[in-house]
């Protein structure tokens, strides 16, 4: 019997692009039967610069493990297929334009009044309701929406930008991973299936939990006036960047300045976290300087950080990145090199940890790609293969839906799906 902990749990995949067809890999990675349905040209995503018909990086990382089934959703067969398919899944995964799961009659009251059982597991760009309900967006719109944008502190032409990865995305990926599962566990007990929703919007908010409160009695006077500042800033047209400087912070100075940030080094960058005022006694004592404020008594905690930080930096900018990376693990203190994307993918650290795989694809040769996210005992998660050829399973798919011989000749002849592939 296996131990993975989605076995024997078959889901239905509609999704494209990054959260929905994620959140499916991890679920396959745990056990489960993911039968992708695409359309009949192929999810967009495998025609992202492909280096392979069908073969693109952005499809190969979001899915394997997966059995594909191109289906033309509105031809008029295909909502037989989806019956005989809905009729034995346990799980649904839908990210779809706003209202198009409903015209497809697979939207989640569409589905719980014939599959009470049936857990239906969606991503939206902004949440099922409100006044943004309706409206398409992705991660870059809705990292720009929701200020994370601008938490990120990635600034390009003096405007906001997103780093090279869809965060919003990849965090809305795993909380519906996170809500599936618990939905399952709920359902051992009660028999029930039920609704699963996550927005990108809302991941988009989690990822800036840090940021997320509003102590009315300290911070409500000074939100105010700074929401009086930024409408008379945007009226007058101050630029951007002053309008980001002047947004009311959390985070003390001494944590800006010193404690929790980044420095250049003399031949690359060096990162420091230092939380706690032990750690910071520490990492002021490694550098070979002196912080009276941690002791009190210090009346203008701005000058004193000012000329501390100038200091600070001289010391660190006058040694490498793997002096100061050993220097400053000697003294238990976290930091760390700032290491380019690339670099991680021969580091030994993740390696040792299983977080990457290595893999042979049919046609893409051997790939590198992220391992499960999830590590479990006895193999609960374990990378799955890279996805058959596109259309390769059409066949195999249709009969294990229940569907006889004759029917699945009918089906493939009538190009509701595409007949297997060479």
């Amino acid at each position: 019997m296996s131990e993975q902990p989605f076995a024997g749990v078959t889901i239905l995949e509609l999704g494209q692009f990054v959260a929905v067809p994620w959140a499916g890999q991890v679920l396959a990675d745990g056990g489960a039967r993911v039968i992708k349905i695409e359309p009949p040209e192929g999810e967009p995503s495998r025609h992202i610069a492909p280096l392979a018909p069908g073969e693109s990086r952005h499809f190969v990382i979001r899915n394997r493990g997966k059995h594909a089934l191109p289906l033309d959703l509105k031809h008029p067969d295909a909502r037989e297929i989806l019956e005989a398919l809905l009729a034995r899944a346990d799980v649904v995964l839908i990210n779809m334009r706003p209202g198009l799961a409903a015209e497809l009659g697979i939207g989640y009251e569409q589905l719980a009044a014939r599959y009470p059982r049936l857990i239906v597991g969606s991503v939206t760009a902004f949440g099922p309701r409100g006044p943004d309900a309706a409206l398409a967006g992705m991660d870059m719109v809705v990292q720009a929406r929701s200020g994370l944008m601008v938490t990120g502190g990635k600034m390009k032409d003096d405007l906001p930008t997103t780093g090279e990865s869809p965060i919003a995305d990849y965090m809305a990926a795993a909380l519906l991973a996170f809500g599936v599962a618990s939905a399952l566990y709920r359902r051992e007990r009660t028999g029930r299936g039920g609704r699963v929703d996550t927005s990108l919007l809302q991941s988009a908010l989690a990822l800036q939990n840090n940021l997320m409160i509003r102590v009315e009695n300290v911070d409500g006077p000074r939100h105010a006036d700074f929401r009086k500042w930024l409408a008379e800033a945007r009226s007058t047209g101050v630029s951007f960047v002053e309008q980001v400087e002047r947004m009311p912070r959390n985070r003390p100075v001494a944590m800006v300045a010193i404690y929790y940030r980044t420095y250049a080094t003399r031949d690359a960058a060096l990162s420091v976290a230092c939380g706690s005022p032990s750690l910071r006694r520490k990492f002021i004592a490694a550098v070979g300087h002196e912080d009276a404020a941690l002791a009190g008594g210090v009346s203008d905690l701005d000058a004193h950080y000012a000329t501390l930080k100038r200091a600070v930096e001289a010391t660190i900018a006058a040694r490498t990145t793997a002096e100061w990376t050993a220097h400053l693990a000697a003294a238990g203190v976290p930091a760390s090199g700032v290491a380019l994307p690339l670099e991680i993918l021969d580091d030994p650290q993740p390696a040792a940890n299983g977080m990457l795989a290595r893999q042979e694809h049919p046609a893409l040769g051997p790939v590198t790609v992220l391992g499960p996210p999830v590590h479990m005992d006895a193999g609960g998660f374990v990378p799955g293969p890279p996805t058959p050829p596109f259309g390769s399973e059409t066949r195999a798919i249709l009969e294990s839906a229940g569907f006889a011989q004759a029917d699945v000749d009918r089906l493939l002849a009538g190009g509701a799906v595409a007949p297997a592939r060479d």
